[in-house]
């Protein structure tokens, strides 16, 4: 079976940046597993993929555009260290949730003074080039309850033994998997 929407892929990747430094890879443990066509991955590595079909072994070049995106400067922010109140160390490389106009999002601390802490907004890999070396292993239909609940179901559906082993719950009432 060819890789469509509605269809779960499973498959293996190892990524780089386009100096070849490895950023991340599933080859030593479980393949990543998702419906094609949810924008579960970064178009840019989802749109190649299309056509593919289990055995198939290829590279794949990301645009930074296709990928996380370009940085922007202006989600770069020096904030008064006042607003971590509450909060017991500030450093950097912190992951926090931020209040926006457009809703929560991360940022990353990038610097604490003793006044000031700086914010980065941007995704740690807006800007970057990206590389990635698939190795498809099984592609199949997607059931009707997968493509409802927009996520891959473990063995025996979904809310199973399996799955709740795995302490995923999405908040569905319909479903206990937060599989997406």
């Amino acid at each position: 079976m060819k890789i469509a929407n509605n269809t779960v892929v499973s498959m293996h990747y190892l990524v780089k940046d386009s100096e070849g430094v490895d950023i991340d890879s599933s080859f030593d443990g479980a393949p990543l597993e998702f419906i094609q066509g949810t924008r579960f991955l970064i178009s840019g590595l989802e749109d190649k993929l299309v056509g593919h079909e289990a055995g198939d072994k290829f590279s794949v070049a990301v645009s930074a555009e296709d990928g996380y995106g370009l940085r922007h400067d202006t989600l770069v922010q020096e904030v008064p260290k006042t607003l971590f109140e509450g909060i017991e160390e500030v450093y950097v490389g912190m992951q926090l949730r931020a209040g926006t106009d457009e809703g929560e999002q991360t940022v990353i601390v990038v610097d604490v003074t003793d006044e000031t802490v700086t914010v980065d907004g941007n995704h740690p890999l807006a800007g970057v080039n990206l590389e990635f070396d698939v190795e498809i292993v099984a592609v199949r239909q997607a059931t009707e309850e997968e493509i409802a609940h927009g996520h891959v179901h473990g063995e025996g559906g979904c809310g199973s033994q399996a799955e709740a082993a795995e302490d995923d719950c999405c908040g569905d009432s319909n479903c206990s998997s937060t599989k997406h």
